[in-house]
C-alpha cells in the first residue's frame, strides 16, 4: 500500500474526464490569478508611462509635457540662474552687487 487511496469510478473514461476537469480547473485558476496580478500592476505602470511621455491637450484638460521637456526646461532655468551668479558683461546680478559693493566701500569725497 502506498499510503494514498486510489479513488476510481470504475470507468476509465470517467476517471480520465474527472482528472482532466480537475487539471483544467487548476490551470484556469492559475491563469485568473496571474491575470488579476498583471491588471493590478498595469495601472501604475500606465500612469508612470503617461507621466513620462506626457499627454496632448484634450477638451477641458491642458497638455502635459513629457519628462524630457520638463528636464529641458529645468536645464534652461538653471542656465539662466548661473548666468546671473557669475560676472559677465555687466548685466548680471553679480555685476550689480559688485558695483554696489564698490560704491559703498569707497569713502565719499571730502570737501563738502
Amino acid at each position: 500500500m502506498t499510503g494514498l487511496a486510489e479513488a476510481t469510478t470504475g470507468s476509465a473514461g470517467v476517471d480520465a474526464l474527472v482528472a482532466w476537469s480537475i487539471g483544467g480547473t487548476a490551470v484556469a485558476t492559475l491563469v485568473t490569478m496571474v491575470w488579476r496580478a498583471l491588471r493590478r500592476i498595469s495601472g501604475p505602470v500606465e500612469e508612470f508611462l503617461e507621466d513620462w511621455n506626457g499627454s496632448p491637450a484634450r477638451p477641458g484638460v491642458a497638455a502635459r509635457p513629457s519628462m524630457m521637456q520638463r528636464v529641458g526646461a529645468l536645464e534652461s532655468a538653471v542656465g539662466d540662474i548661473k548666468h546671473e551668479l557669475h560676472p559677465n558683461s555687466g548685466s548680471s546680478l553679480r555685476d550689480v552687487a559688485d558695483r554696489i559693493e564698490a560704491a559703498v566701500a569707497t569713502p565719499p569725497p571730502s570737501g563738502s
